[in-house]
């Protein structure tokens, strides 16, 4: 992973087969229900690993030798300070908003775009598949974006059109990107849970899903179904911080929004999900739209910086800021 300091990523083992008690058989055992590299073991859980038909006491010892391998153990807070240095920002494109972000998207991070329909939360999400691409020097962290899509949103012809703005080759572009499209919310899932040796294989420095909750809201309906969906999706989001961490990636989702029933004198609206949905994402912009085509993304949660707000624009090259012709 190109940590300095401590080996904390420093990977032994350079595929399941080599980890100890891991033969042929219990390879395939464990791709078939989406393990394939020794980062997604050493993230698992004992209960995950025995779904493969591994025994409890070969499972623990499976994901310790993992996790050993990568030396996922304490540190200090000063060593803290150094695996951090690892961490990388990926730009937006939008000068303003990488201001509201100070620098733009953190790795090992989950980033959520919540607003209702039309705010540009998709916008925002094709832009970045290009910004992802270019070099660090210029902003990017020089590799490939993972879309999972599954409200029918994502447009390759979208992606032609900006990537001339940031003088890139629309074909090369394209060919970064590794698109699925989920149909439903088991299928959006087993896509994620099977994603790590796509990542591994091509370089993905993003993932993004858009939306996270649409399935989900539309499936599970009812008071009564309410405990099963907050479950689900709170496995779901916890495996896509466990692939933003192992492979030192972007992780940014889209949300709905829903009506806030106690706002009487505001058009108040609140992000889907709840409180897992909440906890789980690290940084929270909220996108509504403003007046003369203008789009207000307003800073709503971070763990380190403050609240704020800039106005964007969405044009013909892409997101802008107001400012700019």
């Amino acid at each position: 992973m190109g940590a300095k300091g401590p080996d904390y990523y420093k990977v032994k083992y350079q595929n399941i087969e080599d980890l100890p008690l891991v033969g042929p058989a219990t390879a395939t055992k464990l791709k078939e229900v989406g393990f394939k590299t020794v980062e997604s073991i050493a993230m698992a859980t004992i209960s995950e690993l025995i779904t493969a038909g591994l025994g409890e006491d070969i499972a623990e010892k499976v994901i310790d030798a993992a996790r050993k391998s990568i030396a996922i153990t304490f540190v200090r807070g000063d060593e803290l300070v150094e695996l951090r240095k690892q961490i990388k920002h990926l730009t937006t494109g939008c000068s303003s908003l990488d201001n509201l972000l100070k620098g733009g998207i953190e790795t090992q991070s989950l980033t959520e775009f919540y607003g209702e329909y039309g705010t540009g939360k998709s916008q925002i999400c094709h832009q970045l598949c290009i910004t992802v691409q270019l070099p660090e020097i210029e902003g990017g962290l020089n590799g490939g974006a993972l879309y999972l899509d599954t409200e029918n949103t994502f447009r390759p012809e979208r992606i032609i059109q900006m990537a001339n703005k940031f003088g890139l080759n629309p074909d090369d572009v394209l060919k970064k990107i590794i698109f699925a499209e989920a149909y439903t919310s088991e299928h959006q899932t087993v896509l994620l849970d099977n994603a790590d040796e796509i990542i591994k294989n091509n370089n993905i420095r993003l993932i993004i899903v858009d939306s996270l909750t649409s399935h989900f809201r539309s499936e599970y309906i009812g008071r009564e179904m309410l405990a099963s969906r907050q479950q689900l999706l709170n496995k779901h989001m916890h495996k896509i911080m466990r692939l933003s961490r192992a492979f030192n990636t972007c992780a940014v989702i889209t949300n709905q929004v829903m009506s806030q029933p106690d706002a009487f004198f505001t058009k108040g609206v609140i992000p889907v999900g709840g409180n897992i949905v909440g906890h789980m994402s690290h940084t929270r912009i909220y996108l509504r739209k403003g007046r003369n085509n203008i789009r207000i993304a307003k800073l709503t949660v971070s763990p380190s910086l403050p609240e704020g707000e800039t106005p964007i624009k969405i044009t013909e090259q892409g997101i802008e800021s107001d400012e700019e012709d």
